[in-house]
């Protein structure tokens, strides 16, 4: 009979698989211990160091495709439910919302300077952007200046970094104003959760901006750090710049970069220091979720993960042949510490295998699906 400390220990490959593809996945030390409260019976003892990889793994959990691909689509999907709950009810929303007043609108940024577009006609037709030219839908040129010169770059990571406050105060005035709606156009409530869900999450890495902070860590942006006794030096890690890697370096469109630089720029005058531009110039100034949702409204993200980590649970007292335990009379004792990110260069290959077979099946599925 194996004992609950060795039946709780998976394969390599199954603690892999369970991360669903995770490319750059949290390793974690510890321990945890189930007992009886009842009885003071030990009912299961687990450390991560009998793992196979020797710690425990759990998935970054990161929304942006361009840092791991397999959790922004849980991502997505996620947003997806929520949106749907929010419209036919579901995820413990009552069904009554399918008659609560709804409106799907578009609203539009002030403009900074003229830019690259695709205009239309009165029909329709696409006519050539006020540069002369045809811009395909991919043209890297599109939303960008047509005069950098002239462009009111302060102006544009300002409105970035208030962003958050303006939709806020837009939002109650929106409740004050709003009593009925209409519609020209029947629109199911599946449509506009699928539509929602798929550019609301694209639009997280469609801005071109970069995916991770710019500031240096050990100096904190500052460009110095203090020597024992309190003297100021220079922050060694990046030669007194305060950013991680230098701006002409950084791989994006001129734009921007010249975006970015005006963020590090705005960040060192007095005025704007609450806004914290240098900690937020990766986004271009933007400090805030690039969705809103109310707990009135609907389901929310973290009642979407603990049901998943509720599964998950479940799944492992099932394997470790557990029997059903009464939270009232059960207490988890842990000590969990991070290790680090990422696999061992064993450890990526067979996680490079179970993204393959993962994309494999999903785009099965996405072919196989309702025409």
């Amino acid at each position: 009979m194996r004992s609950p400390r060795d039946s709780a220990t998976l394969s390599a490959h199954q603690q892999i698989d369970r991360l669903g593809g995770c490319t750059e996945p949290v390793r974690l030390l510890g321990q945890s211990t189930t007992i009886d409260t009842a009885t003071g019976e030990v009912l299961r003892s687990y450390t991560a160091a009998d793992e196979p990889t020797g710690s425990l793994l759990t998935a970054c959990g990161n929304r942006r495709v361009s840092r791991c691909p397999a959790c922004s689509r849980v991502y997505a999907a996620d947003t997806f439910q929520l949106i749907r709950a929010g419209l036919t009810g579901g995820k413990n929303v009552p069904d009554t919302v399918r008659t609560h007043p709804r409106v799907f609108t578009t609203l539009t940024a002030p403009s900074f300077g003229p830019i690259h577009n695709r205009p239309t006609d009165a029909g329709g037709a696409l006519r050539p952007c006020r540069c002369g030219k045809l811009h395909e839908p991919a043209d890297a040129l599109l939303g960008t200046p047509l005069d950098p010169k002239t462009y009111d770059y302060p102006g544009a990571v300002l409105f970035n970094a208030h962003a958050g406050a303006l939709w806020a105060r837009f939002t109650i005035y929106l409740r004050r104003e709003i009593a009925a709606f209409g519609t020209d156009a029947e629109l199911t409530d599946h449509a506009v959760a699928a539509y929602v869900a798929k550019y609301a999450t694209k639009s997280a890495d469609s801005s071109g901006a970069l995916d991770r902070a710019l500031f240096c860590r050990p100096c904190q942006g500052r460009g110095m750090t203090l020597a024992a006794h309190g003297t100021p030096l220079t922050c060694t890690a990046c030669g007194g710049t305060g950013q991680a890697r230098p701006l002409p370096r950084l791989a994006v469109e001129r734009h921007v970069r010249q975006m970015i630089r005006t963020c590090w720029e705005l960040g060192k005058r007095p005025e704007f220091a609450d806004l914290k531009l240098w900690k937020w110039a990766h986004m271009l100034g933007f400090r805030g979720h690039f969705s809103t949702k109310s707990r009135c409204y609907s389901v929310t993200l973290g009642a979407l993960r603990d049901d998943r980590r509720a599964w998950r649970t479940e799944q492992a007292r099932a394997h470790a042949g557990l029997p059903d335990l009464d939270p009232s009379t059960t207490l988890v004792i842990g000590h969990w510490a991070y290790h680090g990110s990422g696999y061992s260069p064993g450890a990526e290959l067979l996680a490079a295998a179970v993204r393959h077979r993962k994309e494999l099946e999903r785009q099965f599925t996405a072919e196989s699906g309702p025409s």
